[in-house]
């Protein structure tokens, strides 16, 4: 508990202490403010692994296509909002809208460009969504999207919305899954970290003109067996973090 009170502490304060003294990227190129970004994702998991002991591991780099493509991941925990960042080369964010009238959290986002959905008018922000994606995938970026909208506990049963679909279809790049196990270690709701490895796996991409139909199924399948593939595998280690608290039954199977 001591460790993750400090880290807590760690982690927001670095926060606040670059948003403030990195201020003036709001007004410099976007590269810069996203070279930011990423100093921050690799400080606050750095800081995890010093104070808390929970290290990272990444597997499937070489399934990342050069420039711009589609990445659906699985959203397990705050974790995977700031420490997935510096695993791509220049991602754009699918999160919802409201972000941005958080003072200067808010304005970074738009000063990232990242992709801003407004939920409530679903017809019109999936339109706006692509629409935004595109011009971020001609500039090369890599177009990120939790697809559940929203953290789920480890073995949950998935809740995947059509937003990536759109995405798909409407970018014509490979995708490429992402699976993760970091709710284990850091648990959604939660303050506890727990020693241990989140590992983030790139799966191996889809590439663009599947059915939407077998796109679908190849993409929630592929994520779903990873995860549970990566759960096992951390509660079967020698020191193993406890069993997800929200869905302890579905951690045991």
């Amino acid at each position: 508990m001591f460790r993750s009170l400090f880290y807590a502490a760690a982690f927001y304060l670095v926060t606040l202490v670059m948003m403030i003294t990195c201020s003036w990227l709001l007004v410099a190129p976007r590269r810069w403010a996203m070279a930011g970004l990423r100093i921050h994702g690799q400080i606050c998991t750095w800081l995890l692994k010093v104070i808390c002991g929970t290290r990272l591991e990444v597997r499937g780099r070489h399934h990342l296509p050069k420039g711009a493509f589609l990445a659906v991941s699985k959203h397990q925990s705050t974790w995977d909002t700031f420490a997935l960042i510096p695993l791509f080369d220049d991602p754009a964010v699918v999160l919802k809208a409201e972000l941005k009238w958080i003072p200067l959290y808010g304005w970074f986002c738009q000063k990232f460009e990242h992709i801003l959905v407004e939920r409530a008018r679903a017809a019109l922000s999936l339109k706006k969504m692509v629409a935004d994606a595109r011009l971020r995938a001609a500039a090369g970026r890599q177009i990120l999207i939790f697809p559940e909208g929203t953290r789920r506990a480890p073995g949950a049963a998935p809740d995947y919305k059509p937003g990536y679909l759109a995405l798909y279809e409407g970018l014509n790049l490979p995708c490429v899954p992402v699976a993760l196990n970091s709710g284990l270690f850091w648990p959604r709701r939660q303050l506890m970290r727990y020693p241990g490895t989140i590992v983030v796996e790139f799966l191996e991409p889809l590439q663009p003109g599947i059915k939407r139909a077998e796109f679908r199924r190849a993409v929630e399948s592929r994520i779903e067996a990873a995860c549970s593939r990566l759960l096992n595998e951390a509660l079967s280690s020698d020191t193993p973090p406890p069993p997800p608290a929200d869905n302890p039954a579905e951690a045991q199977k």
